[in-house]
């Protein structure tokens, strides 16, 4: 059957800003073949990613300032009828509905505009480390309901099909795997020398630095790496620790730092347009977070070669193969923590085998990979584009 012209797509997720959820969609709105014709709406964002800015004239995006990440029902309300009504106009052959907020409403408002395909990806999940209990189950029970009419739900790690499945949330069939796709080749340069990135920092030429890179939240788990980086400084003179992000936590974990009295060992970097750079100068990166769909920061850091030290938590074992391109620990566990980060400090045959390991391992996640998995998605839902059911 030959292709037709276009098949219109929507995607709708909730904000647009440094996170691996926007960047996966924005990278997903920009590659695809001509024969899918994207559009865009996003809630409020305060940060506007580079790539959002690109795109801008290029295809029909729209900013839905209703559209929130904390519940609100008037604004959730409002939200619903602006979608609908844009939906219903633009008479989309497949709403793309991404993360928790912005998967319920869109989905109900493509549902009641009649699209006939809808995918949800949820870049992760909220069921553990995001909120209190009752919202939590709040949102369980919304999706096991949207579940019900959603074509395909896209998980970033085989790990995440099965914690919605063991909530009772969609059916096996329903789920495919698709990793976000990351351009590695700016991770995978040479580095400048070591010792000036770490000037740079301000530590002397003897540092031993460790770091992170990630939204300040509690999901992320910086207050564990900074109660690690505690009981390890004293034993280890010259370990520095830098934090590359920012985020509501930012005055309590700064405060956190202090009070250890190790405070002037701490960098808080914010947020950093030049990473691949400063990855450079990394003797180990730790990513402590609590609950990680895949985590883009941690894919980074392996193609970039630096040896890891990562929860055990949602899909970052099976990013880190199990362990083999990584040191995997209990989540949630300052003491855990600081034992793995030590283990790797003291054995630097072990830092080489992970962070040779760890770049091998990053060429699965590339974003001509993930845009292949998707295009594939949407033929096999809209026949007319190559596919069939």
């Amino acid at each position: 059957m030959p292709e037709r012209a276009t098949a219109r797509i929507l995607h709708v997720i909730t904000r647009l800003d440094r996170g691996g959820s926007a960047t996966n969609t924005l990278l997903t709105v920009s590659g695809l073949p001509p024969v899918f014709r994207q559009s865009l709406v996003f809630g409020r964002t305060r940060e506007w990613p580079a790539l959002a800015g690109e795109l801008r004239g290029k295809i029909e995006m729209v900013e839905i300032p209703e559209l929130v990440r904390s519940p609100s029902l008037w604004r959730d309300g409002a939200a619903l009828v602006t979608l609908y009504r844009l939906i219903r106009r633009g008479r989309f052959d497949l709403v793309h509905t991404h993360s928790s907020k912005a998967g319920i409403l869109g989905r109900v408002a493509a549902r009641l505009a009649g699209v006939p395909r809808l995918v949800h990806t949820p870049h992760g999940h909220v069921f553990g480390g995001y909120a209190g209990r009752a919202t939590t189950r709040v949102f369980v029970w919304l999706e096991r309901w949207a579940a019900r009419f959603t074509h395909r739900i896209v998980g970033l790690t085989d790990q995440e099909a099965r914690d919605h499945l063991a909530l009772g949330i969609g059916r096996p069939a329903q789920f495919v795997t698709i990793p976000s796709g990351i351009d590695l080749t700016p991770f995978e340069k040479p580095s400048e020398d070591a010792a000036a990135i770490k000037a740079s920092l301000d530590l002397p030429r003897s540092a031993c630095l460790i770091g992170t890179v990630g939204r300040l939240e509690p999901v992320k788990g910086h207050r564990y790496l900074l109660d690690a980086f505690a009981g390890l400084a004293p034993r280890f003179p010259d370990l520095h620790l830098a934090l590359v992000g920012d985020g509501e936590l930012l005055p309590e974990l700064t405060g956190r730092a202090r009070r250890s009295g190790f405070g002037d060992r701490v960098r808080f970097l914010g947020w950093r347009d030049d990473v691949p750079w400063l990855l450079g100068g990394f003797d180990l990166f730790v990513f402590p977070s609590l609950n990680e769909g895949m985590g883009r920061a941690l894919v980074e850091a392996m193609a970039a070669g630096v040896p890891v030290v990562a929860s055990r938590a949602g899909g970052i074992p099976e990013v880190l193969d199990g362990g083999e391109a990584g040191l995997l620990v209990e989540p949630a566990s300052g003491h855990a923590l600081a034992g793995g980060i030590e283990a790797l400090l003291r054995d630097a045959t072990v830092r080489d085998r992970l962070g040779r390991a760890g770049r091998e391992r990053a060429r699965c996640f590339t974003v001509d990979a993930m845009l292949g998995k998707i295009e594939a998605l949407y033929r096999e839902l809209i026949p007319a584009t190559g596919g069939g059911r």
